[in-house]
């Protein structure tokens, strides 16, 4: 488990929100410096519009309208400065829980919330335009890393990477937890990745708990460490900093894009929700520790430092309006999106016609007949 001081941490924002960078932190002061008053609200009301879509989604589960929610409450500074960092052309892979990635680069919140009503098995497109390169939720854990590193390797044999164009290269950023990283998936991944010099950023969100599994029992040694194992630059950023996530984020992903291989990012942060709705954290974490990571919210501390900087109030006021309506609108559409077709069960199971896919669609077009007029 990685201690909260460990000198290699990236921090730029205290948990009190002051401006106080860690040695680490310098190299990449400059990228912050380049932001601009809009960028910074930006980050803020990225976190603050989640969030509010987040609890809504628990609320929608509670009701009975979802069938499951993996929360992100807590996780918000690490996702959105990774996504902000990102351009246009990168490809992003997700597991299940990176709510702000796709809903920032265009997924619709409401295709997030069909795949946890048991609508899809996809939710989007990941070709159509509209949602930015954002793969689709993966819900088996690990998997997602060997996906993006086969896209990785595609850009370099395609020559997609690394031609010197910074508006034409294309960069991968996957995401995985730290239950993730014990998958032998994210591994062979990494050896890969490494082996071709993928154009790729592993982004790993430590949130401390595998459900109910601490990060301690997984790994004797910090998780950013074994990037290094593999032959590619690990980078320790605290998560709950939104500005820290960002630059660690825009240079590691200038370095992959630029041909310079991949990279590791362990970001520090932590699940302050459960797991899953299915889950009761009380079982296997105290509230003390609850507390000590609530004093280092990410959405307060970006508060605090936009105010010392002379945010106005009308600021904040706004991006709560807008939070509200946010949520709002989903809830809306959740509770008119209905229920799914069982000829759906059918669809996308093999890419052409199969004679035993035929023949149980036959089957229960005939059943379903043989119960119109009742029993």
């Amino acid at each position: 488990m990685t201690p909260p001081d460990d000198p290699a941490l990236v921090r730029v924002l205290a948990a009190d929100g002051t401006f106080a960078p860690t040695p680490e932190a310098e190299r990449y002061l400059p990228l912050i410096d380049a932001l601009s008053d809009a960028e910074l609200e930006t980050f803020y009301r990225d976190m603050v519009l989640v969030r509010a879509f987040d609890r809504q989604a628990t609320n929608l589960q509670r009701q009975g309208q979802l069938a499951l929610w993996p929360p992100s409450l807590g996780q918000e500074a690490a996702q959105v400065g990774s996504v902000r960092a990102a351009r246009p052309q990168d490809h992003l892979f997700p597991s299940y829980r990176e709510h702000v990635v796709a809903t920032t680069r265009g997924v619709d919140p409401i295709d997030i919330v069909r795949v946890m009503r048991g609508l899809t098995h996809g939710g989007w497109d990941p070709t159509d335009p509209k949602n930015g390169n954002v793969r689709i939720y993966t819900l088996v854990l690990g998997s997602q890393t060997l996906h993006a590193t086969g896209f990785g390797m595609g850009l370099v044999f395609d020559k997609r990477c690394a031609t010197g164009d910074p508006n034409r290269d294309e960069a991968v950023v996957v995401y995985y937890g730290d239950g993730a990283s014990s998958q032998g998936d994210v591994h062979e991944a990494m050896v890969f990745a490494n082996t071709y010099r993928t154009p790729q950023v592993f982004f790993l969100q430590n949130n401390h708990w595998a459900i109910s599994v601490p990060v301690a029992t997984q790994s004797r040694a910090p998780l950013y460490r074994r990037g290094a194992g593999y032959g590619m630059p690990s980078i320790l950023v605290d998560g709950n900093d939104v500005l820290a996530s960002y630059a660690v984020s825009k240079l590691a992903l200038d370095e992959a894009r630029a041909g310079e291989g991949p990279r590791a990012i362990e970001a520090m942060t932590y699940r302050m929700g459960a797991h899953t709705t299915s889950d009761d954290p009380t079982k296997y974490r105290t509230s003390d520790e609850e507390q000590s990571w609530a004093r280092r919210d990410p959405i307060a501390r970006m508060r605090a430092y936009l105010e010392a900087r002379g945010a106005a109030v009308s600021f904040f006021d706004e991006v709560d309006a807008a939070a509200q309506a946010y949520a709002d609108d989903v809830r809306v559409r959740t509770n008119a999106l209905g229920t799914i077709e069982p000829e759906s069960m059918f669809a996308h199971v093999y890419s052409e016609d199969h004679p035993l896919m035929v023949e149980q669609r036959r089957w229960l077009a005939d059943y379903e007949a043989s119960l119109e007029g009742g029993v």
